[in-house]
């Protein structure tokens, strides 16, 4: 029987295990405690920002941050197009209207398209309120690019940089950017709670608000008091003691993934018609090959899938999404939908073995010897 190679799945081990257990002898088992405290002031140093408050998932800390950066019913949030869903289900939590921007040949939002959108509503009387830039597989968009064109048209950066953490651009950390920030610990992100994300904030103002918010807006008196409607988005603190015994090992995972990316860049270089989406100093979260033609990924897809090991196809966008079928297409290039139809992320666990990226590399080199493509 053929051993499967799952897509990805998290690394866990001794240290996680004795953390997780010295915060439940502590007894501090509900939403705070000295873990979730230790936790975000971690975040924080590994951000370089100067607050952070943990949350349920990289969702909440996306539907709060927007709330806190002034989203209200009604407001136009331009979002990346090429991402998961979880971007745009923010905006819609906050009652607000995604307005989808298409990428570049990265896969990244493009600047240029944000600056065309954010121009033409402002020209007819509807600004944009707030931009949601996406780090897709953990590869840092052109930030300054896009806070500039924000900047221009008096819009909020709220990065989603909820698979980027541990990355970097211009030797800045990946979640520094923007007014706020958003990460995400899901099972499968470079660094897991099992559930859960956080918010990087600008300041301790609003991340009183945050933190408020997150805790059903309750009032800070003895009995039940609320002025607003608030959510059930706090972190445990055994949760946050999983998560800050995975922080520490972070410096170890960014090299067993970069490692993993370097192997499949060496062999994509080899193979005419296949390209690997360069992470830069992204935090090499997925790797993703792009292949000549859609026909191409689907039988690379099948074929790997024979041999017991799981691929993805890249995000497909929000654009062609049934939930927003009657969405704006004017900033759609078709970009996105083509990295859709071509791409594949391959494995990528950082516990991946020497003899499992084997495995996938001869899959993928088996298929295109069979047709004489590899160079």
């Amino acid at each position: 029987m053929i051993e499967p190679i799952p897509l990805c799945v998290p690394s866990v081990g001794s240290a996680e295990e004795a953390a997780v257990s010295h915060a439940l002898r502590s007894g501090w088992v509900a939403p705070a405690g000295p873990q979730v405290d230790l936790f975000e002031a971690e975040l924080a140093e590994v951000t370089d920002r100067p607050e952070v408050v943990t949350v349920s998932s990289g969702t909440a800390a996306l539907h709060l941050a927007l709330l806190a950066a002034g989203v209200r019913p009604g407001d136009e949030v331009a979002v990346a197009t090429l991402t998961f869903a979880a971007s745009a289900n923010a905006v819609a939590y906050a009652g607000a209207r995604p307005l989808f921007i298409d990428c570049d040949e990265s896969g990244l939002m493009s600047p240029e398209l944000l600056r065309l959108a954010l121009s033409e509503r402002g020209a007819v009387g509807r600004p944009v309120r707030a931009v949601i830039p996406v780090d897709v597989y953990g590869r840092p968009v052109d930030h300054p690019a896009i806070a500039e064109v924000a900047r221009d048209f008096g819009a909020v950066v709220v990065a989603d940089a909820a698979e980027s953490l541990g990355g970097l651009l211009d030797g800045r950390p990946a979640a520094s950017f923007g007014m706020f920030a958003a990460v995400s610990f899901n099972g499968n992100k470079i660094i897991t709670t099992s559930s859960g994300g956080a918010v990087m904030c600008p300041d301790q103002e609003s991340a009183q608000r945050v933190r408020y918010l997150a805790s059903q807006a309750r009032q800070p008196v003895r009995h039940y008091e609320h002025t607003e409607t608030g959510f059930n988005y706090r972190l445990s603190n055994i949760l946050a003691a999983l998560g800050s015994a995975q922080l520490s090992r972070l410096p170890e995972i960014l090299r067993a993934k970069r490692a993993h990316f370097e192997t499949y860049r060496a062999m994509a270089e080899g193979i005419e018609g296949v390209s690997i989406l360069d992470p830069a100093d992204g935090n090499c979260w997925m790797n993703t090959l792009i292949l000549e033609t859609e026909r191409d990924a689907a039988e690379l897809s099948t074929t790997l899938a024979e041999l017991g090991i799981e691929t993805r196809p890249v995000f497909k966008p929000m654009h062609l999404q049934p939930v927003h079928s009657d969405c704006d297409l004017s900033f759609i290039t078709g970009q996105a939908e083509d990295l859709y139809r071509r791409g594949i992320v391959l494995p990528s666990s950082t516990n991946l073995q020497a003899e499992q990226i084997a495995r996938v590399v001869a899959g993928v080199v088996e298929l295109f010897q069979s047709r004489s493509r590899v160079l």
